[in-house]
């Protein structure tokens, strides 16, 4: 989770919304980063997670990103929780829920719906409070 928090503040310091991304393999490797980009590439689907997922598939060659582990700071939304599943991802690892687009668990559980094909194993609220902190200090900010 804290290289996926370095990866928020990289998000933060280009002025999107600090989320951030690691995917790794069954070795604990790194094999993707992401951070949020939709500001600075006018890219919609330009989460941390698709990134992250992204440059995973591009490193291992395949689609298939069985055997590792996504870690996102903030509970993928619907659009994330879709692109996990098709990449066949079996862990996901999430700091801060996110009450109005989450789908691993708080607004959603997309993850785990035993009507899809795949499923995931979700561990959620680590490092919650320094992943939440990160996301209402930007928030705060963008209110004054």
């Amino acid at each position: 989770m804290l290289l996926a928090l370095d990866e928020a503040r990289v998000a933060l310091a280009g002025g999107d919304v600090p989320v951030g991304a690691v995917v790794t393999d069954a070795s604990g490797r790194v094999i993707g980063r992401g951070r949020n980009e939709r500001e600075l590439t006018h890219d919609p689907t330009a989460h941390a997670e698709i990134v992250a997922i992204r440059e995973a598939a591009a490193a291992l060659g395949d689609w298939h990103l069985e055997g590792c582990t996504l870690t996102v700071t903030l509970e993928p939304c619907v659009m994330c929780a879709g692109a996990i599943l098709a990449a066949r991802l079996p862990v996901v690892v999430f700091g801060a829920w996110d009450e109005k687009a989450g789908a691993a668990g708080s607004l959603y559980d997309v993850l785990r719906d035993r009507r899809l094909n795949h499923r995931v194993e979700v561990f959620a609220g680590v490092e919650e409070a320094e992943c939440s902190r990160i996301l209402l200090d930007f928030f705060e900010g963008k209110r004054r």
